[in-house]
């Protein structure tokens, strides 16, 4: 990589706070460029999109570190950073790039680096190809060439997702939503409910714990909602 990977800290423990910028000090390809001790405090600097690396801790007061980066619809790479090994299951299910168990030890903090910087060269040699404003999706026994454009919002049945579009075709694609969500997020789309994924371009409404796209009613899931006001710059 031609820059440094600008990372942050979030830990609620000087201790940790210490010796992981100690770590990163002693890493050439990474550069620190802020700690906080609060989740919230730093939703900012990951916002603004000036941060390729979060080492995140999960138990804090107020906030938790996982329930943070569900908070982000477009996160860096992230590394949590927790002494408790019962939430790795989960946080893969967040696609974080490692999850390091306190003591953190410098070779593998070493280790968590060498991923950060591989996926990091993946999703620039991704960035250089052409961006399509189109999916084939499947309709019978065929595939049909579907603008991105005319997506409403996509729909999560555990298994495979539904897409709904503007002519009120529906086209199924056996895909997590989570993937789909990866595809789409540079489209304008955001994901406002566990199993929900809706374009901005499309919504025309909002009450409650609701979105409207047209006549149709999405829920707003609670984790969500925070995150979603402050993009839309709802108020209330």
């Amino acid at each position: 990589m031609e820059h440094k990977i600008r990372c942050i800290i979030v830990d609620d423990e000087p201790i940790a706070i210490d010796y992981l910028s100690d770590y990163v000090q002693k890493t050439p390809q990474l550069q620190l460029v802020g700690t906080f001790n609060r989740a919230k405090e730093a939703y900012e600097s990951v916002a603004k999109g000036n941060v390729d690396l979060l080492f995140l801790d999960i138990h804090m007061p107020g906030l938790s570190g996982l329930d943070f980066l569900r908070t982000l619809t477009n996160p860096p790479q992230v590394v949590l950073t927790t002494a408790y090994s019962e939430y790795a299951l989960e946080s893969y299910s967040l696609n974080v790039t490692d999850y390091l168990l306190k003591p953190i030890g410098f070779e593998r903090f070493a280790q968590a680096i060498n991923k950060v910087a591989k996926a990091l060269n993946q999703g620039n040699k991704l960035q250089e190809e052409p961006k399509r404003d189109y999916l084939f999706l499947k309709s019978g026994y065929k595939s049909v060439k579907v603008p991105i454009g005319d997506i409403l919002y996509v729909e999560s049945m555990k298994v495979y997702v539904i897409f709904h579009t503007v002519e009120g075709l529906q086209f199924v694609k056996n895909e997590r939503l989570k993937h789909v969500e990866a595809l789409l997020k540079e489209h304008n789309f955001i994901r406002v409910h566990k199993s929900f994924m809706v374009s901005m371009d499309h919504i025309t409404a909002f009450y409650g714990n609701t979105i409207e796209i047209g006549e149709t009613e999405i829920p707003l899931g609670r984790s969500y909602r925070e995150e979603i006001l402050r993009i839309l710059d709802w108020k209330g």
